[in-house]
């Protein structure tokens, strides 16, 4: 969320703004709002101060031995007054904030200007785009053949983008799990944490989800539960409405979660395989930051996702997300994006963002390095590291063989007990 006097100061940028975002958002309503904030605030002040200055005098003249009668009833009705305009004030808080929560951050100035996917930058390759003597198979024919992905039965189990993984596709999944985990608290410095996977409508509310995107949430009827759709969402909020000793900073924190999307919006899109799916697994890399020291949190954030890759010898590139493309919450974002040769496509693993304190001001997430010093909002960023998921659909298709065996990267084997993934006779 950004700062309410920023935006009262700043309505002719913020506009400018939302148009390098491609987004259009009227002001008009914030403005009014906001005004009528301050005249009931300027009235208020003015009969506090009346007020204050009445019980001096009144206390004047008791000391006196004169009648406080009359005072005591103007100081009554002005008491009256002010808690008429409080309560004004209060209701006005509630609409501008409810206006200032459906505002996108400002994306930094090192984040390129473009309407879409198209404008995005590319700022760094990993290796050479792999070659193969065979044509490459895309994954959902590899896993059928092998008989590790079963996409028919899992939607008898519960419908369209759901898939059911089998033998050595569930174990090469819980492989990458435990070897993403492993690589981040033994390497990176992550504390690993087991969050619920429900959670209330404040914390969605904390990262952005709330209220602008409740249509690709699942929630729990009857409840005001939603399942999760990142363990970016419970992580963030471990520090809600808390102030944070500073001399702890930087805090990472990481942890494996299935993720529950509806996928609003996105029908007809990817359908074909586990690319887009209503539950899959991932896991999650989260940051507190001092602001100072937060984009330099960010490149670091980067490498420790692109070091599982890295690991895994999969050939990649990393994006700077343009204005247009930019998620709501994000400051600045990088993409992390998988080669898939059976597709012959690129695909997004990762995304790594710095959101700065907008986060922080929804969540009310703000740190101090002493008592006496006043608090501030801290920044938050967090990225995957890496999507279960379609990891596997990188080792699937560029590990493919010609018989559509698959081999086993070096560093999972010993997660795996085996070398090769290949069909059962």
């Amino acid at each position: 969320m950004l700062d309410r006097r920023f935006v009262w100061e700043n309505i002719e940028f913020i506009k400018e703004v939302m148009i390098k975002r491609a987004m259009e958002i009227d002001l008009a309503p914030f403005k009014k709002e906001e005004k009528a904030r301050l005249d009931f605030l300027k009235n208020v002040e003015t009969l506090r101060y009346q007020r204050n200055k009445a019980t001096e005098e009144i206390t004047i003249l008791k000391k006196n031995n004169r009648d406080t009668s009359k005072k005591v009833s103007e100081m009554k009705e002005v008491s009256l007054r002010i808690k008429e305009l409080e309560d004004k004030l209060r209701n006005k808080d509630s609409r501008i904030k409810n206006i200032l929560l459906n505002i996108p951050n400002i994306p930094h100035s090192s984040v390129p200007e473009g309407k879409g996917p198209e404008d995005n930058q590319v700022v760094k390759t990993w290796r050479e785009v792999p070659e193969f003597d065979f044509t490459p198979k895309p994954h959902w024919e590899l896993g059928k053949k092998l008989g590790i992905l079963d996409f028919e039965r899992g939607t008898k189990l519960a419908g369209a983008r759901f898939t059911l993984y089998m033998d050595a596709g569930a174990k090469l999944e819980r492989a990458l799990i435990n070897f993403m985990l492993d690589l981040h608290t033994k390497e990176h410095g992550y504390r690993e944490v087991l969050p619920p996977f429900l959670v209330n409508r404040n914390t969605m509310t904390g990262t952005g989800q709330l209220p602008k995107f409740e249509e690709d949430l699942f929630k729990i009827e009857g409840t005001d539960y939603f399942l999760i759709p990142t363990a970016e969402v419970p992580l963030t909020n471990i520090f809600a409405r808390e102030i944070i000793d500073g001399k702890t900073l930087p805090i990472y924190f990481t942890a494996y979660t299935p993720c529950f999307r509806s996928e609003a919006g996105s029908y007809g899109k990817d359908t074909r395989g586990i690319i887009r799916q209503h539950q899959f697994n991932k896991v999650e890399l989260v940051k507190f930051s001092n602001p100072e020291e937060s984009y330099e949190e960010l490149e670091k954030l980067l490498s420790d996702a692109e070091e599982v890759l890295k690991r895994l010898k999969i050939h990649y590139r990393v994006v700077n997300l343009c204005t247009g493309d930019l998620g709501f919450s994000a400051a600045k974002t990088y993409d992390i994006e998988v080669w898939l040769p059976g597709d012959n496509v690129y695909r997004e693993i990762s995304s790594c963002s710095n959101f700065e304190d907008f986060q922080a001001r929804r969540a009310n997430i703000r740190y101090r390095h002493s008592p006496k010093e006043k608090t501030r909002y801290i920044h938050t960023l967090n990225g995957s590291g890496l999507a279960i998921g379609r990891t596997l659909i990188a080792i699937l298709e560029n590990y493919q063989q010609k018989d559509g065996s698959v081999i086993v990267p070096e560093v999972l084997r010993p997660y795996m007990g085996i070398e090769v993934i290949k069909e059962e006779k």
